[in-house]
């Protein structure tokens, strides 16, 4: 399962930290680039890529995910928010994209609110679904609880041990994800699960997969902390937060928060939508992405 057209080849980025990020790249016009979040990689934007013809579009794998490199070690140097950060900027400025629309969907948006607070300079417009700041010790309570179990399971030895090199075991473990998370009139092809299966099933495949989350930052902790920032330190790209209306994880109404933490937002809230929202509402998330990339346009039109 590939987004690039048929017969060209997988790129790969430079290294960066002794990472290079397997990519696909279709398309010209205004930048975009798109970051995947877990469980998947980046066919989870395979129904968006098309929406976007008109645009220069980006789909990267991010590190220890799908084709791009995966490396043992500390990872608390290697996996979190701003050293996946840190290959994103590399391929934007590798590849010399002209402030590109940043798009992330799950701990893809994490990354892409870490690259806007490092080199804010680089992006256009952000557009991104939950987790986003804000939410708070809502996280906390014993309803969210329920759902997110998993963060704790993916910090244990024992999910290397149960799941890391056993297709069976990972088939399981990604089929409840996939079904759990999303909404009710979704269900993820059964050739879509394969690929995923194919990519996260090799050893040290899921290890690597669950390093985000080893770090801490995927961490209900770390979203419950989080520190209101003040009106001159909230971030100055423009972003729109397209927030799915049947999100297990992230309720609508945790949306409440995000103008603490964006100078400039737009929130759609998504009727009939899952957790997720590039494949199960592909053409809002499009249009979404669309809109940024002419607002730019027409602003620099009409200086």
């Amino acid at each position: 399962m590939s987004l690039r057209p048929r017969g060209q080849r997988v790129q790969r980025s430079a290294a960066v930290d002794g990472f290079r990020l397997a990519y696909d790249r279709v398309g010209s016009g205004v930048p975009a680039v798109l970051l995947h979040g877990w469980p998947s990689d980046r066919t989870e934007y395979r129904d968006v890529v098309p929406l976007l013809t008109m645009l220069d579009v980006v789909v990267p794998d991010l590190r220890g995910f799908g084709e791009s490199d995966k490396h043992p070690g500390d990872a608390s140097t290697r996996y979190g928010a701003e050293a996946q950060a840190r290959s994103v900027i590399g391929l934007i400025e590798e590849l010399r994209l002209d402030r590109p629309v940043l798009g992330g969907h799950d701990i893809g948006s994490r990354i892409a609110v870490a690259v806007a607070r490092l080199r804010p300079d680089l992006i256009r417009e952000l557009v991104l679904t939950p987790p986003l700041p804000g939410i708070g010790a809502r996280i906390l309570s014993p309803e969210a609880q329920q759902q997110f179990w998993y963060v704790s399971f993916n910090q244990l030895g024992l999910a290397d041990e149960l799941i890391d090199g056993r297709p069976d075991a990972v088939r399981a473990f990604l089929r409840h994800f996939w079904s759990q998370w999303s909404g009710p009139d979704f269900v993820l092809a059964d050739e879509h699960l394969d690929h995923l299966v194919s990519v996260y099933a090799p050893p040290g495949a899921f290890t690597a997969s669950v390093a985000w989350y080893r770090v801490g930052a995927g961490g209900v902790a770390r979203l419950a902390a989080e520190r209101a920032p003040t009106a001159g330190e909230r971030l100055a790209v423009p972003a729109t937060v397209l927030w799915p209306s049947d999100d297990v994880l992230f309720p609508g109404s945790w949306a409440d928060r995000l103008t603490d933490y964006f100078a400039d937002v737009r929130v759609h809230h998504l009727e009939k939508t899952g957790h997720f929202v590039p494949l199960e509402s592909p053409h809002a998330f499009a249009a979404s992405v669309i809109r940024a990339a002419q607002r730019d346009i027409t602003s620099r039109r009409s200086r």
